[in-house]
């Protein structure tokens, strides 16, 4: 399905017009279109790629979708929603919605306790169009709901007035049309070797190559479903990697460390002979097959027999080594005969490579038999239902390749086990597959929250939930036989809902195994020992206990706290305790999306030790629909973020707060005027005593929204505590005073600049990245500060490289009130 139908919204009386198109061989030119489900007659509607609704009625509204098909199959669209208005009704209400952000931890609580204000936002839900605008497939950007005025408030803090926009008003304009980018990393699975420009389709389309550290950036093309992108190695060292990347359909950019798997090393085959080519052998197990080439199996392009001698490679995929699930294709799904995706059960992928002795050439075959050793399958139920597939590496679906009977013993050793045999003809280079269907299906709830405190309000968007489907050994669900299926889902304003195998009479039967990454960065799952806490790990009792919620760690506290480990057990309709999440049925999708923030669900959460970020503007770095064009806005482009920090090092016996107070320097508009305040703890370098380092982020230099004056930012660094300058970069010091106009500091507690509009780097002190994800921005920027290089990462804190100032602080910081607090919120011109 290369075009699906798009959600509108329309008044009562107005028209409408859905449409799809499906691409195959042959050509689908016959189409048919639902209705919440049901089927449109098409005499009454005329309708083929295109339906058309004329005088729309308010039982009209709900969901449509379309199905082509041809004698070779059927796929369907994704869905379409259309919401039907009344006269008069509004689709962008005035009012804008609650919208909390956290204050400064030197402003008063309210009466509640509090230091979080509302400052409003505006759902970016579709508005109705104009009866001009009804018409046509184009690729019309629609109007949405969004800010139409805002408003300056000013709160009292520690004596003095910190400014803060709220939304004063919604209304409908143009939708924003943010760019949707995946990027990250391709690597080899064994060894972390990156793949080095190697080649990058979108379908049968090359678009790009990896960088030298196998870096990579895929811009998402419009109306994207589902994204499947093909990573080739153009020295042939490693298996071609098809692979469904998740991305964020609200825009931004998405983190992906992608694996590719090593080919196996060729064996030489004679052709002449039969021969058997075992598939899989993890730690000393049986294989769970064998690859049976007959005599005279091998064939040239043009369909001449090959005689002589064939290397041979045959890289075999195990799904019982729980390690190679991130090197896996595809996301394991198949169009049924209805043209619905449906998950696949994996027992092993295996890709072949023939190729001629002397010259090299490629060869293919003639049939060939596959052979699958029934002692491997521990579901009964699925030796019914085993068949081989192969991959289409331009849809990433899975296609029937035949049904696997089964047959008699095999030679040798194993001659008394009973194996299923199935037949293939290699004739491209694809991956191959034993899998089963499994209808035995549910949703996960995941939520993904900025702090421990799990906050409604503070739910992050863009992070990349993944989830592996594990059988579990019985009895022993810490160590499962192996991985069956994966799944990967990025979190919207509501969470994710994660598909998932699971079982209504074994709870055990299927476990799954769940991490979450923003921006490369991990994080952290709810704690589940030395005792279950059902408030923080978000599932009440006694469901939890049926789940059986571990983290990597239960056990031993030396493994990492980035993902649990549950068994999907499928909710009973007739216990009230398991209707409300964390598991939904397979039908019950809509349900599980539309949860709301009070039923059961599972949490991550980032990991941010005393860090604070606030914006005059509020902005959701996770959301870029929430971006506004402001004067004050901390990022000025949301097309590109640019993320400025500088380093700090501290001579004292402790870790301390440091600020960075952000203001207008010298564009007119914003003049004295604050942007924003970062808050960091510094990090303890741990080889030098009584050092650590601070990595302040700063806002940068450079054109507001407006681009057509830049603005240098006036930015004082002030430690907290009884602190003071003893050392400024010489280089960033005779940079700054080769670019006036240069800011004073008189005041050694602290240091003031104006920014510079050029990124610098470490021999500077100053730390710049630009990338379409901001956070991702900031990580690569916090790399290379801890560092103190200019391409470096590192987590641990070298204190005294690449440093911009230095301060020396005593032993005690001083109390809340002292000059140091005074000093945070001053104008900018005292």
């Amino acid at each position: 399905m290369v075009l699906h139908p798009k959600a509108k919204v329309r008044v009562a009386g107005q028209e409408v017009t859905f449409c799809c198109k499906a691409s195959g061989t042959p050509v689908p030119k016959k189409y048919y279109w639902y209705h919440n489900g049901t089927l449109l007659e098409r005499k009454v509607h005329r309708y083929g790629s295109r339906l058309a609704l004329r005088g729309l009625a308010p039982e009209q509204a709900g969901t449509y979708h379309c199905k082509a098909s041809t004698e070779a199959g059927a796929i369907k669209s994704a869905p379409a929603q259309l919401t039907v208005l009344a006269q008069g009704q509004q689709s962008c209400k005035p009012e804008p919605e609650p919208s909390l952000v956290e204050l400064p931890s030197e402003c008063p609580q309210d009466a509640a306790g509090s230091r979080y204000y509302n400052v409003g936002r505006c759902p970016p839900a579709p508005c109705a169009s104009s009866p001009a605008d009804q018409s046509g497939c184009g690729a019309d950007a629609g109007h949405c709901c969004g800010v139409r005025r805002m408003e300056m408030r000013e709160i009292p803090c520690a004596g003095s007035l910190l400014p803060i926009k709220v939304v004063a008003e919604c209304g409908c304009g143009p939708c924003a049309q943010p760019r949707i980018l995946v990027q990250g990393r391709v690597t080899a699975a064994d060894t972390g070797e990156p793949l080095r420009f190697g080649q990058i389709f979108l379908g049968g389309r090359k678009v790009g190559f990896t960088g030298y550290k196998g870096s990579f950036t895929i811009e998402v093309p419009p109306d994207t479903q589902r994204l499947v992108a093909r990573f080739v190695d153009r020295q042939q060292r490693f298996v071609d990697a098809v692979k469904v990347l998740p991305f964020n359909r609200r825009g931004g950019a998405v983190y992906q460390e992608v694996k590719m798997l090593r080919k196996k090393e060729p064996v030489d085959l004679d052709s002449s002979q039969s021969n058997a080519i075992p598939l899989g052998e993890a730690s000393g197990r049986e294989p769970v097959g064998e690859l049976v080439l007959p005599a005279g199996a091998f064939l040239r392009p043009s369909g001449e027999v090959f005689r002589g001698t064939v290397k041979a490679s045959v890289t075999f995929l195990d799904p019982r080594d729980i390690t190679t699930a991130s090197a896996a294709s595809s996301d394991l799904s198949f169009a049924d005969a209805e043209g619905e995706i449906v998950p696949l059960r994996t027992y092993g992928m295996f890709a072949v490579d023939f190729r001629e002795g002397e010259t090299g050439a490629a060869l293919q075959t003639g049939p060939v038999e596959v052979r699958m050793d029934a002692g491997q399958v521990q579901m009964p139920e699925h030796l019914q239902k085993m068949k081989l597939w192969s991959l289409n590496p331009e849809t990433g679906l899975w296609e029937d390749e035949g049904v696997l009977r089964p047959a008699g013993g095999s030679r040798g050793k194993r001659e008394e086990r009973t194996f299923l045999v199935g037949n293939l003809e290699i004739r491209e280079r694809r991956l191959f597959n034993l899998d089963v269907p499994e209808d035995r299906r549910c949703f996960v709830k995941v939520r993904a929250y900025s702090n421990e405190k799990f906050n409604p309000y503070e739910q992050l968007e863009g992070v990349v939930i993944s989830l592996i489907n594990l059988e579990p050994q019985p009895g022993y669900p810490a160590n499962p036989r192996a991985w069956g299926r994966f799944d990967s889902v990025v979190t919207g304003p509501n969470g994710a809902c994660l598909p998932a195998f699971c079982d209504g009479q074994r709870p055990d039967a299927y476990s799954a195994y769940v991490t979450a990454t923003l921006g490369g960065e991990e994080l952290e799952a709810v704690a589940s020992s030395p005792k279950l806490n059902p408030n923080a790990i978000g599932v009440s009792q006694p469901y939890l206990g049926k789940l059986g919620y571990r983290r990597l760690d239960h056990d031993d506290p030396n493994l990492k706290k980035t993902a649990f480990q549950i068994n999907v057990a499928k909710p009973d309709p007739n216990n009230v305790d398991e209707t409300n999440g964390p598991i939904y049925p397979y039908r019950s999708l809509e349900e599980c999306e539309e949860a709301p923030v009070s039923a059961n669900h599972l949490r991550f959460y980032r990991v941010e030790v005393d860090k604070y970020e606030y914006n005059v503007v509020p902005f959701k770095e996770s959301d870029l629909t929430s971006w506004t064009g402001d004067y004050l806005s901390w990022w000025p482009n949301p097309q590109e973020f640019r993320a400025c920090f500088i380093k700090v090092q501290i001579e004292g016996p402790q870790e301390y707060m440091v600020r960075s107070r952000n203001v207008g320097g010298s564009h007119p508009r914003t003049r004295g005027q604050l942007y924003g305040l970062r808050d960091t703890r510094s990090v303890r370098d741990t080889l030098l005593e009584n050092t650590s380092g601070a990595c302040v982020e700063f806002k940068c230099s450079g054109m507001l929204f407006d681009q057509s004056l830049v603005d240098r930012t006036l930015v004082s660094i002030i430690p907290q505590g009884s602190c003071h300058r003893t050392a400024i970069n010489g280089l960033l010091r005779e940079y700054l005073s080769r670019h006036p106009p240069v800011a004073e500091n008189n005041h050694t507690a602290a240091f003031t600049m104006l920014a510079p509009v050029d990124p610098l780097g470490h021999n500077y002190g100053i730390y710049t990245v630009t990338d379409q994800n901001p956070r991702l921005a900031k990580e690569i920027a916090i790399g290379r500060c801890f560092d103190g290089t200019s391409d470096g990462f590192s987590r641990e804190m070298k204190a005294d490289a690449g440093t911009a100032v230095t301060f020396t602080c005593q032993e005690r910081p001083a109390g809340r009130e002292s000059f140091f607090q005074r000093l945070l919120t001053a104008p900018a011109e005292a």
